[in-house]
């Protein structure tokens, strides 16, 4: 199951979450993870909204930064946000565990 972070802000329910197809649009949107230590101040709040995209994406964006600001523990946050948008990532390298009808191959050089 993939990893969601679920809050209430405003008596309205949120579930934060990434997907290959969020994380794509984040990424084609120039976004770029590795950023974080370099660029934090526009890296980090650009995380944050990323999450919303999968079942918020209307949401705008004065309330995803006024729900960002009431925010606490924002250090662990971030950490669970980092771990959550890598996690579709890996699921895309990882190796299928059914072997009947994998793809072998071999490189000629």
């Amino acid at each position: 199951m993939a990893k969601q972070l679920k809050f209430t802000f405003k008596d309205k329910e949120y579930v934060l979450e990434f997907t290959r197809r969020t994380v794509t649009e984040m990424e084609k949107k120039g976004f770029v993870a590795a950023e974080v230590e370099n660029k934090p101040m526009s890296t980090l709040p650009a995380l944050f909204e990323g999450a919303f995209l999968a079942h918020h994406r209307f949401e705008k964006k004065e309330v995803i930064n006024e729900i960002f600001s009431h925010m606490t523990n924002k250090e662990e946050l971030i950490g669970k946000l980092a771990e959550m948008y890598n996690e579709p990532i890996m699921a895309l390298v990882e190796e299928p565990e059914e072997s009947e009808g994998n793809v072998s191959w071999t490189a000629s050089w």
